[in-house]
């Protein structure tokens, strides 16, 4: 796909996003990786940072890191942490399984379409991110593998196709202000989103931009951009200025 490119029409990015909705916990958080940060800060950098035919789907902007649920209701009656939920996800259920990410669970079981457009926007594919983060994340919320990533691949072109993709598209190479990028965020989001939006950052000096996560209302989440489909989270750490590396 060329920069800003979509794989699914709006309508279809709709339906996908109304497959996320839930009302048995109360947010997700969308985490979506610069990719070219990631790697920079990675001292034994894995296979998609090293092989440039995995480093393609970084010219859209964001690539998918993961689609993370809040705790469900169950596990907070059951007296389940913030903390230990966040560590766990649904490994507290069902424990995960000793090994690599491809130890995590099965292999992911999509249509071959979805499926070459995921290997395109998660490159962490190649390191089996996809089988951990919907073993952690979704198996045990009732989300289908098939709807969890149809679901973050449009949510992932919704915002590289906005004034934030085209902010890091723009300024990629360079080193920027922290505040700028959290204006384009809300430029492209709307005034006082930016509370929605936590920054991180690693490598020498802590000054790499590796991730944004995004906080997004679990009952609303098919609004998304609107206003209202925005949760809070908690803000990153990033420095004043921030560098956006390049491939």
């Amino acid at each position: 796909m060329v920069a800003g490119a979509q794989a699914h029409e709006p309508q279809e990015q709709r339906e996908a996003l109304e497959d996320l909705e839930r009302e048995h916990f109360d947010h997700y958080v969308l985490a979506l990786t610069w990719h070219p940060g990631f790697c920079a800060s990675r001292r034994q950098p894995p296979r998609e940072c090293r092989d440039p035919s995995l480093m393609v789907g970084a010219d859209d902007g964001f690539v998918i890191h993961g689609l993370w649920p809040s705790r469900p209701v169950r596990l907070i009656s059951q007296g389940v942490s913030v903390s230990e939920w966040r560590r766990q996800g649904c490994f507290l259920e069902r424990p995960r399984p000793a090994g690599d990410f491809c130890q995590a669970g099965p292999a992911i079981d999509i249509g071959s379409s979805l499926e070459q457009e995921l290997d395109d926007a998660m490159p962490g594919r190649a390191s089996c991110l996809d089988r951990y983060e919907y073993a952690k994340h979704g198996a045990c919320l009732s989300i289908s593998d098939d709807d969890f990533f149809d679901g973050a691949l449009a949510l992932t072109e919704i915002v590289n196709a906005g004034a934030l993709g085209d902010f890091m598209r723009d300024n990629r190479g360079s080193t920027v202000r922290r505040n700028a990028l959290i204006a384009a965020f809300e430029e492209a989001f709307g005034r006082g989103t930016g509370s929605s939006l936590s920054l991180q950052c690693g490598g020498s000096g802590n000054r790499l931009l590796t991730e944004v996560r995004i906080g997004l209302e679990a009952e609303h989440i098919d609004d998304f951009p609107a206003r209202k489909s925005f949760a809070p989270v908690d803000h990153g750490r990033c420095p004043s200025r921030i560098e956006l590396r390049r491939f």
